[in-house]
């Protein structure tokens, strides 16, 4: 995310090609285009992703193995070249001072045998190795003793300049860390006196925060820890600060839409006609959800539960609120099973009420599809479920008033914005299986009210879940083989689909493990196998299959983690379970413990490591999703956590969710007091902020609305 927010003058700099960079040619800016630097602004707001602390110098004597530090001293040898097996170049000399010898290395690097001259000083910068009595350093940056200069300077801040804190930047092929550093100490010396922040006089001062020049200067060139501490500080603030008023706006956006007010209902009608009594967390999200339909602005609600804590229920009866008061619903789902799945639920809810249930997806023929939007189209439909195909060009709508998109982070915002296209601002209802820790949801779904279902229905049984190691392959076949007599039926899962997708021997691929057990372990039994790269229709014939208790083995990746409900199915049994984050762990842990029987998860950690012991033992100890997934966002941080950039938020350029929640608390505390005193920055005060918020909607236009 973008952070610098300037004048007019400052943007129209800003905004220039990374061109007018001197040393910045047409092929430099085509390498900076790859990383995403296209102009001054982008070049400035390109962060290190590490630091290299080159203030710190050791005697000789001083070193122990497996530090990183400077040592000054002197070129003892003159550097030999020497040739060993592979091709490779070996250049070899030794260094002294006051206070002992080293050795330095140069793997196939021969032209130092040139660059360093016997009886001259240097600095060497590196990863100490030998032993304490002979330390060794390989391939160590390394200058001469005169070149070095003082720390802060902005003559030593752009090369292998020794004696300051260096940043150390993510790259890409043909561009080095000298060539990237001289482009970004350039740029901000092109942009001395135009970098101008969005925080006022007053928050820098309340929060305690550098100006805005100083912290780009120090966030790549620090003068010192403290400095690079101070200018982290503020960008993480700021970018926080930004993102947090934005949220606030769209909620305020959204308050002044005009929207269909639905009826209010007495749910008991709804709710005596079911099989089973909702929980008390169902009802209070329906009462919420209720309320929020009567409005004359349209709901934008998210229903966040665990897996099996009963969110379709809620849907449901909202769907029964629009049909009360004459309107039609839509409930899109992002596969074709769970689409099936959803219409068999909802009809089996709804249907009996009097509700028009029907269904659109790809795979229906074109005569079925024709049927059903003609259907749709004269309101003889009153809820229909599908997948995509309902956004389709020609799925017209009579009177659609209200929406459900399950399984939220699967839609992205524009595919959610053609589907509410389809009627006059329906009200939204979105839903989640994947917990959230709630201090991240806070600013994730700062834009939508949230319903938490922290309650399970009455009978659902914990998964009982067991760590092992392949000492134990044999008992767990045995076991497979004991449920499935039993009449149980089982998902294997793998972390790959071919062999050759990863270059460790030990993962499991998903065709491999398929034809061993289908042919070796388990030839009595029937194994089946769906992963990603099948064809939809062969993926949807196999998951049904399997569903229907065709199969007894389901080897499958993790496109089952969301949504299959197969209530016979008592194990999960997932191979290599430490390549995997908690909470995906856990979603596909959901896949199992939905029907009457005791079920199993069985996890195979490939490493003997403790701290992936430790990781996995939190699956074993719990099976509440929203502890789990605090653990995991503390272990892997947010992009990691969500996985393919599936949560919907900004690319954040240096705060991080897991690290800076208290940041992000003062940040929306001073957002609010912004946006109270001036819900449409029109102030000249806030003029920046809003350039800098309409700047955040325009680059991220695909991912909020």
């Amino acid at each position: 995310m973008d952070i610098s927010s300037l004048n007019t003058k400052s943007n129209e700099k800003l905004d220039l090609s990374v061109r007018i960079v001197s040393g910045v040619g047409d092929e430099r800016a085509r390498l900076l285009g790859k990383l995403g630097i296209r102009t001054l602004r982008d070049l400035i707001g390109f962060f290190p992703r590490a630091y290299e602390d080159r203030t710190v110098f050791k005697e000789i004597s001083e070193l122990t193995p497996g530090v990183t530090v400077c040592v000054r001293a002197i070129a003892a040898t003159s550097p030999e070249l020497s040739h060993i097996r592979g091709g490779l170049d070996l250049v070899k000399l030794r260094v002294a001072d006051d206070t002992g010898v080293m050795d330095i290395v140069f793997f196939n690097q021969k032209y130092m045998k040139n660059a360093i001259r016997q009886g001259e000083e240097y600095i060497f910068y590196g990863k100490t190795a030998g032993t304490v009595l002979r330390p060794a350093m390989t391939n160590p940056i390394f200058e001469k003793a005169a070149v070095s200069m003082k720390p802060g300077s902005k003559e030593a801040s752009s090369g292998e300049r020794m004696g300051r804190i260096v940043p150390v930047y993510s790259l890409t092929s043909g561009l080095s860390q000298n060539v990237l550093r001289a482009a970004v100490r350039r740029g901000l010396d092109e942009c001395g006196g135009v970098i101008q922040g969005v925080l006022s006089d007053r928050v820098e001062e309340k929060y305690g925060l550098c100006k805005a020049d100083f912290a780009y200067e120090n966030i790549h060139f620090p003068s010192d820890e403290d400095s690079l501490k101070a200018a982290r500080g503020r960008l993480i603030f700021e970018e926080l600060f930004v993102l947090s008023a934005a949220m606030k706006q769209l909620r305020a956006r959204r308050a002044v839409t005009a929207g269909t007010s639905i009826s209010p209902q007495d749910f008991h009608e709804f709710t005596d006609r079911l099989p089973f009594t909702p929980t008390n967390a169902q009802m209070n999200a329906i009462k919420e959800a209720s309320l929020d339909m009567s409005q004359k602005k349209p709901m934008n609600r998210l229903i966040q539960g665990d897996v099996g804590s009963g969110k379709t229920l809620i849907a449901a009866a909202c769907c029964w609120m629009a049909w009360r008061s004459g309107f039609q619903s839509a409930f899109m789902a992002p596969t074709e099973i769970l689409a099936k799945q959803h219409f068999q639920t909802l009809s089996g809810l709804l249907e009996p009420l009097g509700i028009r249930v029907g269904l659109l997806t790809g795979s229906m023929s074109a005569k079925q599809k024709l049927e059903t939007r003609d259907k749709l189209k004269k309101g003889e439909i009153d809820l229909i479920t599908g997948t995509h195909a309902l956004i389709s060009e020609g799925v017209d709508f009579l009177n659609l008033a209200f929406v459900v998109a399950d399984e939220q982070h699967r839609f992205g915002v524009n595919q959610r914005s053609r589907l509410t296209g389809k009627g006059d601002s329906p009200h939204v209802l979105v839903m989640s299986a994947t917990p959230i820790p709630r201090t991240l949801a806070l600013i994730i779904y700062g834009d939508l009210d949230v319903s938490l279902i922290d309650e399970m229905p009455p009978g659902r049984q914990d998964t009982e879940t067991f760590v092992v190691t392949e000492k134990h392959r044999e008992r767990i076949n045995a076991f497979i083989k004991r449920l499935v007599g039993e009449g149980r039926q089982v998902f294997i899962i793998c972390p790959a689909v071919e062999e050759d997708e990863e270059s460790d021997n030990g993962i499991k691929s998903a065709r491999a493990y398929y034809e061993q057990l289908r042919k070796q372990t388990f030839p009595e039994l029937r194994v089946a196998l769906v992963h990603g790269k099948m064809p939809a229709a062969e993926k949807d014939a196999a998951m049904t299959a399997f569903t229907a208790g065709e199969s007894d083995i389901l080897v499958a990746t993790t496109v089952v983690e969301v949504g299959v409900d197969v209530a016979n199915a008592a194990l999960i049994v997932i191979e290599n379970a430490d390549r995997f984050g908690l909470s995906q762990l856990h979603q596909l842990r959901g896949r199992v413990g939905r029907g009457e029987h005791k079920s199993y998860c069985i996890l195979f950690e490939e490493s003997s490591g403790d701290a992936s012991h430790t990781r996995l033992a939190v699956m074993r100890e719990t099976n509440d999703g929203f502890k789990i997934a605090e653990e995991d966002l503390k272990q892997r941080g947010p992009g990691d956590f969500f996985g393919a950039r599936q949560h919907g938020l900004p690319e954040l350029r240096i705060a991080n969710f897991a690290e800076d929640m208290l940041v992000l608390n003062q940040a929306q505390n001073a957002a609010e007091e912004v946006i109270r005193g001036d819900s449409q920055l029109v102030l000249p005060e806030n003029r920046r902020l809003a350039e800098q918020v309409a700047r955040l909607f325009e680059i991220n236009s695909d991912r909020l609305n």
